[in-house]
């Protein structure tokens, strides 16, 4: 059967069916390894969060309720980590 654009496909046809071909291919391939690794990481969240940014202080006050550390070495070393003129004395 003869259409419009000659007998059958010719090198462009065969050229543009590959390329497609290898885009459909690749296309699926890569949304499937990306589903598998959002579905493998939100398995893996754990229920505690990130410690808030001052984990310095947090700590220290957990040390001194604890007995590890007497009044004016909380204090002191408080001081030091928000960064008070007096630190250094």
């Amino acid at each position: 059967m003869m259409y419009w654009y000659g007998s059958g496909i010719n090198g462009w046809g065969y050229a543009l069916m590959i390329i497609g071909m290898v885009l459909f291919w690749g296309v699926l391939i890569t949304g499937v390894v990306l589903l598998v690794r959002y579905l493998a990481r939100t398995g893996q969240r754990s229920t505690v969060g990130p410690r808030p940014p001052n984990m310095a202080e947090q700590v220290l006050a957990e040390r001194y309720a604890r007995g590890e550390i007497d009044e004016d070495e909380y204090r002191r070393r408080l001081d030091t980590l928000r960064g008070s003129p007096n630190a250094g004395s």
